[in-house]
């Protein structure tokens, strides 16, 4: 028998659209082989939405869904809120590509997190059942549901922020508010991260 094949995962960016991928490759007798793409998205990219709910997903987060998922479809749904203290939170909006959306619909159905079924219904209504399979057209505007305009406030001005394996969108004001927060809750300390 040979040796274990040890991984490696190599960072590599689009320059022309700025979206950042990386790569897991393992090593089979003397060649690598690529395992598989995922796309990181990262950024935040102001953004305007229209009076009938359309506004235009940023470039490098379009080009990154169809380059590393291979396709334009996505979900759009309510994102996790963010607790802004005494019992008020941000809502915002959360864009996942349809494969990662597929994982954790099947991992919340399957309860592989072992909720009570009370919190298990509760994250079926609060994210399951808004989802909505959206593309973009041709100018990459895509409509977002009126249900779930009205849950995110958005009326005018907005932010997408990419977080890693999915995007948000912000009004303007809520993510104002939640990066005020965000500083409150950052630990003193960021050094064991590399900051």
């Amino acid at each position: 028998m040979g040796k274990p094949s040890k991984n490696r995962v190599f960072i590599l960016t689009d320059t022309l659209t700025t979206a950042i991928f990386f790569r897991t490759v393992v090593k089979s007798g003397n060649r690598w082989k690529m395992l598989g793409q995922d796309a990181i998205f990262a950024g935040e990219n102001p953004s305007t939405i229209d009076s009938k709910g359309r506004t235009c997903i940023p470039v490098k987060f379009r080009d990154a869904l169809v380059q590393a998922f291979g396709n334009e479809r996505f979900i759009i749904t309510k994102s996790q809120p963010v607790s802004l203290g005494d019992d008020v939170f941000a809502r915002g909006l959360s864009i996942y590509p349809l494969s990662v959306w597929s994982d954790i619909k099947s991992k919340t159905l399957a309860n592989q997190a072992g909720y009570t079924s009370l919190q298990l219904d509760s994250i079926k209504r609060q994210f399951l059942n808004p989802a909505e399979e959206c593309t973009a057209d041709k100018l990459g505007r895509v409509l977002i549901p009126p249900s779930l305009r009205v849950h995110a406030g958005l009326e005018r001005e907005l932010w997408f922020v990419g977080m890693d394996r999915r995007f948000d969108i912000w009004s303007r004001e809520t993510y104002n508010r939640v990066n005020a927060q965000d500083e409150k809750n950052l630990p003193l300390d960021l050094s064991g991260i590399g900051f």
